[in-house]
C-alpha cells in the first residue's frame, strides 16, 4: 500500500522505516500456531504520515486497511499512537511498527 522505502527515497522523500515480524505480537498467536510474516512501515519524515506499509502474512488485509485509512487521512504517527488497537489480534503488530519509529515521532513535528 503506498510508497516503498526505495519509490519513497525516489520521490525525494526522507523516509524512516519500522519493520516488525508477525510473531512480535501476543495476538498473532490467534491466527495460528508460529505465525509467519512480517510488517513494515514508511514514514514521512517531515510530515510524520505514512507514505507506505507492507504487510506480509496472515490476514495482512485487515492491516492494509488501517494503512489506508492513516494515510488518506494523513494521521501524523503520534496520532496513530493514541488510536489503541484490540487486543489480543495482529492488529497490536501496530503498536509495536510505532514504537519502532524515531523517540522525536512520538509528538508533533516542529
Amino acid at each position: 500500500m503506498g510508497l516503498t522505502e526505495a519509490a519513497a527515497k525516489e520521490r525525494g522523500i526522507d523516509a524512516v522505516v519500522a519493520q516488525v515480524p508477525y510473531s512480535s505480537v501476543a495476538g498473532s498467536a490467534l491466527l495460528r500456531n508460529d505465525v509467519q510474516g512480517q510488517a513494515k512501515i514508511v514514514v514521512d519524515r517531515a510530515s510524520r504520515c505514512l507514505v507506505g506499509a507492507t504487510f506480509v502474512g496472515p490476514e495482512a488485509g485487515e492491516q492494509l486497511h488501517a494503512a489506508t485509512i492513516a494515510m488518506t487521512g494523513q494521521v501524523p504517527v503520534h496520532v496513530l499512537r493514541h488510536a489503541v488497537p484490540s487486543y489480543p489480534t495482529a492488529s497490536e503488530l501496530w503498536l509495536r511498527l510505532l514504537e519502532e519509529l524515531p523517540e522525536e515521532f512520538r509528538r508533533p513535528a516542529a
